[in-house]
């Protein structure tokens, strides 16, 4: 990480948590009142600058409240609205939208991906969308997270994202033979992005947004542009070597939109978990093959999906995502039998969004904290 000068921070934002402009709340007062002395003690730990949360119970949006600082440097207050870098949590919206045009018939799931992208050169071996979604098709990750790598760390813009994301590994040798073994892979999701373009005759970014962003009630969801004015955008976080709170290294993740490249709020990720929740983006058949593991050639265990991680909870089912980059830390997470799911957003690299996410997610479906 390159030296850079720490800001200079108020005590406030470390030593208390009160929620800001939370919405009208659905939330008991006792659940209510545990989340936030959760998230309390989740900011001081972690000193973080800000972070917005939301909750769902019995398939609605019931409660969202932001916390600490969007802008430090402004004192400008985190709120339930404040839009934060989704990282990964992009690949679930980019899956959903895939997935609608294979319930269309326009999109075969085990087809060459040339059929629907064919800017993509041939491989020795196939590779088909159903592979790129679990992470199985044999696409590499980044080169490295180096801040000299020139890919993780993008400073140009792009006006096509689909066409500059190609352009940086479309020529690079695979990783493993497709369906043999997970290998995460963000670059990968650039290309179901560009298989989305052609199954749909539509531009990526104009399909999500008419098809599953404004449908979801995700108004406020956009692609991350760095150069545009966008409102109640937060700043973005890092830690230097000694701990302290700066600015985040610059990023334009312009050529990665699909899977790490959306903006959003704690509430429009909410409604989100609510439209999957109630199959308004996709039938529920559907859901339960995106839900639904895939088996690696090579015999591993897999716990990845098509765009959606699966774990358990004590005895209860659990889908999600996480995500982290540069000035993010976000994840969320859904028991599709309680019909419950929580959203943490936080403005800082390395915020384990994800470890609040499962406390949360314990309380709201009346857990034993795991340590107990």
């Amino acid at each position: 990480m390159r030296n850079l000068p720490p800001l200079i921070l108020g005590l406030s934002f470390l030593t208390t948590a009160l929620p800001i402009f939370a919405q009208d709340t659905k939330l008991s007062a006792d659940r209510q009142a545990k989340i936030e002395t959760a998230i309390s003690h989740f900011m001081a730990e972690g000193s973080l600058p800000g972070l917005s949360v939301a909750v769902v119970e019995d398939g609605a949006y019931v409660w969202s409240a932001g916390f600490g600082k969007a802008d430090l440097e402004n004192d400008v207050p985190a709120t339930s609205l404040t839009l934060y870098r989704l990282g990964s949590i992009s690949k679930p919206l980019t899956a959903v939208g895939a997935m609608q045009l294979w319930e269309q018939g326009k999109l075969d799931l085990d087809a060459p991906v040339q059929k629907y992208c064919p800017e993509f050169p041939q491989k020795d071996t196939v590779i088909t969308t159903r592979e790129l979604l679990g992470h199985l098709g044999g696409v590499r990750h980044y080169r490295s997270d180096s801040p000299d790598d020139l890919e993780v760390y993008n400073i140009k813009h792009f006006a096509d994202p689909i066409e500059a994301g190609l352009r940086f590994f479309e020529f690079d040798p695979l990783v493993d033979t497709p369906g043999n073994h997970f290998h995460y892979s963000t670059q990968g999701y650039t290309l179901v992005g560009c298989i989305m373009q052609g199954a749909s005759g539509q531009k990526y970014v104009a399909y999500l947004r008419d098809r599953v962003l404004l449908p979801a009630h995700m108004e406020q969801t956009q692609a991350d542009d760095r150069y545009a004015v966008i409102a109640h955008r937060t700043r973005f976080y890092q830690k230097d070597k000694s701990g302290q709170v700066v600015n985040a290294d610059f990023l334009d993740s312009s050529y990665k939109i699909p899977g790490g490249g959306w903006l959003s709020s704690a509430v429009d990720v909410a409604h989100f978990e609510v439209a999957m929740l109630n199959d308004q983006l996709v039938r529920r058949a559907t859901r339960d093959l995106m839900w639904t593991p895939l088996k690696a050639g090579d015999g591993s265990e897999d716990t990845y999906a098509l765009g959606w991680g699966v774990r358990k909870f004590a005895s209860v089912n659990a889908v999600g995502h996480n995500g982290g980059q540069q000035g993010t830390s976000t994840a969320f997470l859904l028991a599709p039998e309680r019909r419950a799911g929580v959203v943490v957003l936080i403005n800082l690299e390395g915020g384990h969004a994800d470890d609040l996410a499962q406390q949360l997610l314990r309380i709201v479906l009346d857990l034993p904290d795991e340590k107990k």
